[in-house]
């Protein structure tokens, strides 16, 4: 083969392999891109000489009597944490009427979903922040989401700013993309407050866009101490939607939202009656107000990328007593354990 030849394949082949790497490495932009996949939970490195130690885990701790209402007055010696079935030594204990202020994020859906109940979701969104919210000491964000996610309030104490946010939502957009909100609110607005932090997420529970999961939002739930309320917006069309009825749990969404409430210390609410919505908030409002925060040092100190399962228990196992926590945390190095307060 002369040179000039070879020089002509040469260049054909450099091209061919340029062109395959192109394609394999470049995004598609084969119809309507979604936002980027939240970053896959960090697996550390446990050789020796990398492996980080987790200081200490802290819960918020509710404890109902068989009436709903909270119960004061009770002391560490009242409580067994269980981590994997060791039981732990409680490092410090704090009964929350001394008072950390409560960072709360609001998350309305504004897909075409919930078209007809924006005025039920804006109304629901101010109730509970009036209700719930203690002013000049706790902070409120507000956002909403659908096939995007917008912050139109950041944290704030004044109150006709997030009434302005709230009043200032016109139009819905199209898809649901709840766990993303989730993951993105937490992870970007969450991890860095100071005090006890709250979500109260406004919907349908049906999510049809996120590239997270249910369980990566609970994950980056439990790995901030972010506890989550929501608000059905689906009673709210009870007897226009087949099979939907109020205070009734039916389709998949709704049991995914009591999943992700009950896993990080929350509640699920499924009610279109105001009155009743606001007497919950009442309940959650006593609920933060009387929290116990409680902080252990796992027996297992090391952030293996394991999922630790925790159970708290009254001491004197009292008939009828209800405690709510989270459940379980991922031990994987970029959660907020290790930022005691």
């Amino acid at each position: 083969m002369n040179p000039l030849a070879r020089y002509f394949l040469l260049g054909a082949a450099l091209l061919a392999c340029g062109l395959f790497l192109s394609a394999t490495l470049s995004p598609s932009t084969h119809g309507q891109q979604k936002k980027a996949q939240p970053a896959p939970t960090p697996t550390p490195d446990t050789t020796d000489r990398d492996v980080v130690y987790i200081r200490e885990v802290r819960l918020p701790v509710t404890v109902l009597d068989k009436k709903g209402d909270p119960v004061a007055g009770l002391t560490q010696s009242d409580f067994i944490i269980m981590e994997d079935k060791v039981q732990q030594s409680i490092k410090s204990f704090r009964d929350e009427k001394e008072g950390l202020p409560v960072w709360v994020g609001v998350l309305m859906d504004t897909s075409s979903s919930t078209t007809g109940q924006l005025k039920f979701e804006q109304e629901s969104a101010k109730d509970f922040i009036y209700t719930v919210v203690s002013t000049r000491k706790d902070r409120v964000a507000f956002a909403t989401f659908d096939d995007d996610i917008n912050l139109r309030q950041d944290f704030t104490e004044k109150l006709d700013l997030l009434d302005k946010a709230v009043d200032s939502v016109k139009k819905p957009g199209k898809q649901t993309a709840l766990y993303d909100a989730i993951w993105q609110f937490c992870d970007e607005k969450m991890r860095g407050v100071p005090g006890r932090r709250v979500m109260v997420i406004i919907t349908d529970g049906d999510d049809t866009y996120s590239r997270a999961t249910l369980r990566e939002a609970i994950d980056i739930a439990q790995r901030t101490e972010t506890i989550i309320f929501a608000i059905s917006t689906k009673a709210g069309l009870s007897g226009t939607v087949p099979g939907v009825e109020m205070g009734e749990v039916r389709d998949s969404g709704d049991k995914d939202l009591v999943k992700l409430c009950e896993e990080t210390g929350g509640q699920a609410f499924f009610t279109g009656d105001r009155l009743a919505l606001e007497r919950s908030f009442m309940k959650i409002s006593k609920q933060l107000r009387s929290q116990y925060l409680i902080t252990y040092k796992p027996s297992n100190d090391r952030y293996d990328g394991s999922t630790r399962r925790i159970d708290v228990k009254l001491a004197n196992n009292r008939d009828g007593y209800k405690i709510k926590t989270r459940r379980s945390y991922p031990a994987v190095s970029d959660n907020v354990l290790a930022a005691p307060q």
